[in-house]
């Protein structure tokens, strides 16, 4: 499975990260339709250092004519999200029979340390993976204006909320 090599990869490199999105929503109980992997990342050298070399082992690149050392620079991701709206930077493997596509969120409105101390360690036939808590998940899928959003949203809070 596409997946699990990825979440392989991302342990085998060392990287931090917590997974968020669609996929994090199945985990959390909450069945939802998905076709990519969204993740936010410890945005420091070092760790987008290990990133990129996951990324690359897994034949991973932009799907915009970027390149992938350009998710290092602070300045470039900060022109992204205010000039261009960009809220994820898209990486897909088209070399693959099956593409597989990860959206790294750029600017995540969370404390990523904090996120990461509070994150959901769950394991996929084997495989460990650092899943956003539903606290998290609810601050970043807030104020997006998506009624995909608004729907996980009112699932997430439903499943904090029980006893």
């Amino acid at each position: 499975m596409l997946y699990l090599d990825l979440f392989r990869a991302l342990d085998a490199h060392g990287v931090n990260y917590l997974l968020v999105g669609g996929l994090a929503m199945n985990i959390h109980g909450v069945p939802r339709m998905t076709l990519d992997i969204d993740v936010v990342l410890a945005l420091d050298e070092a760790n987008l250092d290990r990133f990129i070399a996951c990324a690359v082992s897994q034949g991973l690149e932009p799907v915009v004519p970027v390149p992938l050392a350009a998710l290092k620079d602070p300045a470039m991701r900060r022109q992204w999200a205010e000039e261009k709206r960009m809220i994820a930077l898209g990486l897909q493997n088209r070399s693959a029979r099956v593409p597989l596509m990860v959206d790294v969120l750029i600017a995540p409105p969370i404390d990523l340390p904090a996120a990461l101390a509070r994150a959901k360690l769950a394991d996929l036939n084997g495989v460990p993976l650092r899943v956003a808590s539903i606290e998290d998940m609810i601050a970043l899928k807030s104020g997006t204006g998506r009624a995909q959003d608004e729907s996980d949203i009112n699932h997430l809070e439903q499943l904090r909320d029980r006893p």
